[in-house]
């Protein structure tokens, strides 16, 4: 059964749009079908991450309003079969983007594909409301500073109060995706530690991804840190992370961290 999954954060500059792309391609290298699905309309980034920026001809905004057909605007990945691309509009603002359209859009989705992650926009505007509309599952992306943590509890009550499943009485599945945590600069005071930010936020965390040049240098040269022929230890994270939405239990830990010692203290709270 096809799982639309959100990946949102209150914050921006927190690592979602690096995050959405690495988890897409480790459902897709999981054996699943996978689409990425970018919400971002006017300021797009999905199609640079993934290195398909000179590929889009027709985007989600002309699938939603009928210019184009699915087929037409849907990006096959060269390097893994079973992902796509669907590009944001980068010239119409979030206003083109209508209730209607997205739900036509994201029903016919869910007929071709296992996963639909959609890259939501940062904040709490009209564009980040459409992409967790329709969403089973939300991973909230945060870095570990008060604001990014803030903004974050701010996202939650809006994935329990806007979404479809808020609607209907039923419960979203959130997870938390902790990025950009360096555990020396933690000890030192100089951000939050693991604990402090779940307990500020109270939702399962999915993953702790490293602070990394890698991460930045794969979005760079348009090829996320998961389709490394090397993983390092952020990518190791983000193949985890996706191991856990797909159903597998396993303990969060440290990156870099042989031993399980944050899974150990987390492991009931994780996803």
């Amino acid at each position: 059964m096809a799982k639309v999954l959100v990946v949102t954060s209150g914050k921006g500059g927190v690592g979602k749009t690096t995050s959405t792309a690495a988890l897409g391609v480790a459902l897709a290298k999981s054996g699943k079908n996978v689409v990425l699905v970018d919400f971002d309309v006017g300021l797009r980034n999905l199609d640079l991450v993934m290195g398909a920026e000179r590929r889009v001809v027709y985007d989600f905004i002309n699938v939603a309003q009928g210019d184009a057909k699915l087929n037409q605007a849907l990006i096959r990945d060269k390097r893994i079969e079973t992902l796509s691309l669907l590009a944001a509009s980068q010239t119409r603002d979030k206003d083109a983007l209508t209730d209607e359209g997205v739900a036509r859009v994201i029903a016919e989705l869910r007929e071709k594909f296992d996963w639909i992650v959609c890259d939501s926009p940062a904040g709490i505007e009209r564009g980040a409301t459409l992409a967790m509309r329709h969403a089973d599952v939300a991973i909230v992306v945060t870095n570990p500073e008060v604001s990014s943590v803030r903004d974050s509890d701010r996202i939650i009550g809006l994935l329990d109060s806007k979404t479809e499943k808020a609607e209907k009485g039923e419960r979203m599945e959130k997870h938390l995706l902790l990025t950009r945590y360096d555990a020396a600069r933690a000890e030192r005071g100089e951000m939050l530690k693991v604990d402090d930010v779940l307990e500020i936020l109270s939702i399962p965390l999915i993953g702790i991804i490293p602070e990394s040049e890698e991460v930045l240098r794969a979005s760079n040269i348009g090829a996320p840190v998961t389709l490394s022929a090397t993983p390092n230890a952020a990518a190791r994270a983000y193949f985890d992370a996706a191991r856990r939405l797909n159903g597998e239990t396993l303990q969060v830990t440290m990156p870099n961290e042989k031993r399980s010692f944050f899974g150990k203290i987390f492991g009931r709270r994780a996803a």
